[in-house]
């Protein structure tokens, strides 16, 4: 399996999805800088920040902003990645090789995820290291809400960067349903809007049994992806 995931690493260039990984990481660094310390979410009359109901400190920031950008950047690599794939027949190929459909189809859905599963921890983490850093020098417009010196905080950083990433395979199913690769990426918006916006002050993003909940749908849909690929129809 892990020469399966090394390959598909190999064949989709993943070299190219480091450097945009690293770019969209400094870009979201930037920002959050500049919400923090520079001034750009304050009220032009009030001088304080303008924020959202539950978005008083800076660390619900960086999570909703993380967790966007790379929930997108994961649907995108898996329509890369496989349906694609599908679409322009390399899949084909792939599936004439004397190793079982599914095993091939697990490989590449566990290239992305890994791969998607590291970066956004490590984006996560330069982002609240950078926070910390400019807390040292400048007033901060937010508080941190966090603690880098805790271990709970390195266990919920992990536990929500795998449910965001999960939550891929769910645009990964109706991608491949509808045999669209933009039916992927379009459901990954829709994604974030179901966990992340607010309706006033409600909002899913701090319900404590929602991220078990769409855990469990992430892996039924992922399940799904590979139901029966042994016997179904390539596109």
């Amino acid at each position: 399996m892990i020469k399966l995931i090394k390959l598909e690493w190999k064949k989709n260039q993943i070299g190219k999805y480091i450097r945009n990984a690293v770019i969209l990481t400094a870009l979201l660094c930037l920002f959050i800088f500049a919400m923090d310390f520079l001034g750009i979410a304050n009220d032009p009359e009030t001088g304080v920040p303008d924020t959202a109901p539950g978005m008083n400190n800076i660390s619900s920031t960086i999570e909703l902003f993380s967790s966007m950008a790379f929930l997108v950047f994961t649907g995108v690599m898996l329509s890369s990645f496989i349906v694609s794939a599908y679409k322009n027949k390399t899949m084909n190929l792939m599936f004439s090789y004397p190793v079982k459909r599914q095993k091939i189809l697990v490989s590449q859905m566990l290239a992305v995820w890994i791969f998607n599963f590291c970066a956004l921890v490590l984006a996560k983490l330069l982002m609240y290291g950078c926070i910390l850093a400019g807390s040292r020098f400048l007033p901060a417009s937010f508080s941190s809400g966090y603690d880098m010196g805790s271990l709970n905080f390195y266990v919920q950083l992990l536990l929500k960067s795998a449910v965001i990433v999960s939550m891929g395979f769910i645009a990964l199913f109706i991608g491949l349903a509808m045999r669209s690769s933009k039916a992927t990426i379009i459901t990954s918006f829709l994604l974030i809007f179901l966990t992340q916006a607010n309706i006033g002050d409600f909002t899913m993003a701090d319900n404590a049994v929602f991220p078990l909940a769409l855990t469990l749908v992430s892996i039924l849909f992922a399940f799904l992806s590979v139901y029966k690929v042994e016997t179904r129809d390539l596109m």
